[in-house]
């Protein structure tokens, strides 16, 4: 990638240095030893095999995929098997598995393990969109102790040699919190490692993570946990790490249309100064690359329709005239995209704004988490709720 006449630094990054000689560690999951310690968090629509391989190009780490619902993988469903693919000579495979019944996620593991399609599994239990929780799904299952445990333990036994890994928030809101108990059962069934989203589900994306509950957190457990939330900059997984002495860091917003973060997070954590951020022509390219990757995956009409959302968030910041912006919209094929920038100026620099911006998921603020009627009455009930498995949701 070229490099550019002046240094770009962020102002809220610019008094971040990069790691010394063994300040940090690998992280260990299992057998796996992950540097630098970074995971690519899994979001639903976005973490696909075309997603992942254009991240991993630019650095090393751990790229685990979109969500995957249990019970469809267990039944056989031809799009969840599809999302549930890995690219060729991808390694290692790392997968996320969604479900709220025990029964559904050992199948499906004994499913996954017996193909020998993983090397890796994470299991969400973040997810805070209100489809989902009001089922009694996602982000609802910590608040029941007894049925978390039991389906971690479905999962940690059925994996075998596979290590397990969930991922989970601070809690429904600022009444339930969760994390404390969620990372007790992770280390006392097994688990390899967790992950906390720093936000609680009532928050969704909005406002700032709360790294002291990272903090919190890593003083509570024996196994590695990793931090997520709020990490648009390759120096902010240093801040993250330095401040909280967690293990390693998830990254999902700061990647999004920005896949050369994990190239900057790779210099960062061997000691170097990030390099400057591509031009927009260079963006392009990286772009194009990234569509015809998910046409060659979907199919070239599928992927086009699911690619507008990148190419918004590739070009984010940049001097882009609405009506192009507009015709993102409307792209069928590589050749509309391609033509739609026929007539944008391509040698602009990276604005330095523009890494900050929010990306992705809304950031509007849910005052109240949907939950099954009298779910906050049955906390030590260990049954599974019913219809949970139902609906995958958009991750968390």
């Amino acid at each position: 990638m070229k490099s550019m006449d002046t240094i770009y630094k962020s102002s809220i990054n610019q008094n971040v240095q990069p790691a010394g000689p063994g300040e940090f560690s690998p992280v260990r999951i299992g057998a796996m030893s992950v540097w630098p310690p970074v995971v690519l968090a899994p979001m639903a629509g976005v973490t696909n095999y075309p997603f992942r391989s254009v991240c991993r190009q630019f650095g090393a780490g751990l790229y685990v995929s979109e969500m995957i619902n249990a019970r469809p993988l267990v039944d056989g469903g031809a799009k969840t098997m599809k999302l549930a693919d890995f690219g060729p000579g991808e390694s290692p495979r790392s997968m996320q598995l969604y479900g709220s019944d025990p029964y559904y996620i050992a199948e499906a593991v004994k499913r996954l393990v017996g193909e020998g399609r993983i090397d890796h599994l994470d299991m969400n239990f973040g997810c805070p969109v209100p489809k989902v929780t009001r089922k009694g799904g996602g982000a609802a299952i910590p608040l029941k102790p007894n049925l978390l445990r039991n389906i971690v333990r479905a999962a940690v036994k059925n994996a075998e040699t596979i290590p397990v890994t969930i991922k989970f928030r601070i809690g429904v809101d600022d009444q339930y919190l969760t994390y404390l108990t969620a990372g007790q059962v992770a280390d006392e069934e097994g688990c390899a490692a967790v992950g906390l989203h720093a936000r609680t589900a009532a928050q969704l994306y909005h406002g700032n993570a709360n790294w002291d509950a990272i903090a919190e957190l890593k003083q509570s457990v024996r196994i590695p946990v990793l931090g997520n939330g709020d990490i648009w900059e390759a120096e902010d997984a240093l801040r993250m790490m330095r401040q909280t002495r967690c293990d390693g860091v998830i990254v999902g917003r700061g990647c999004l249309g920005r896949p050369w973060l994990f190239r900057d997070l790779a210099d960062v954590f061997n000691g170097r100064e990030p390099g400057n951020p591509p031009s927009l022509d260079e963006i392009l390219e990286i772009m194009f690359q990234h569509a015809r990757l998910l046409a060659d995956w979907f199919g070239e009409r599928l992927a086009m329709h699911d690619f507008r959302k990148h190419a918004a968030w590739y070009t984010k910041g940049f001097r882009i005239p609405s009506e192009t912006r507009n015709q993102f919209m409307r792209v069928e094929t590589i050749d509309d995209l391609i033509a739609t920038f026929k007539d944008v100026d391509r040698s602009q620099p990276f604005p330095p704004a523009a890494m900050r911006m929010i990306r992705g998921k809304a950031t509007g603020l849910q005052k109240r988490v949907s939950l099954p009627l009298g779910y906050l009455d049955r906390l030590e009930d260990p049954s599974p709720p019913e219809g949970g498995d139902d609906d995958p949701g958009d991750g968390g």
